[in-house]
């Protein structure tokens, strides 16, 4: 080894879809045993979204977003919301494999 006593160690990790992925990393020598826990979180790209509330003035609308969980874990989402008339569950859970609903509603207060 060189001066800084280091190898490096080439990874490529080419993920399909967005998750927690872990592995596990065992480097054997005659008289040593190094074990290296991997995770990786992957995010989906962020993508701008909009949505167009047409309502009467007093009347609520609602509007079913649906977010799909592709990954091995059960998500737990905390939604913040800004703006008035704006409302929604706080928390949103969606488990492995399926597609939950937030519904957002709009309920304005004045014309």
């Amino acid at each position: 080894l060189g001066a800084s006593d280091t190898v490096e160690f080439p990874i490529k990790f080419t993920p399909k879809n967005p998750g927690c992925y872990r592995c596990q990393i065992v480097l054997k020598s005659s008289c040593d045993i190094r074990v290296y826990d991997i995770e990786c979180v992957v995010s989906a790209n962020q993508a701008d979204a909009e949505l167009e509330f047409l309502t009467p003035a007093y009347q609520a609308v609602t509007q079913e977003i649906p977010i799909r969980n592709v990954s091995s874990e059960e998500w737990r989402f905390e939604a913040h919301l800004e703006g008035q008339c704006f409302h929604g569950p706080p928390v949103i859970n969606v488990p492995v494999g399926e597609t939950a609903q937030y519904p957002l509603t709009f309920k304005p207060v004045a014309e």
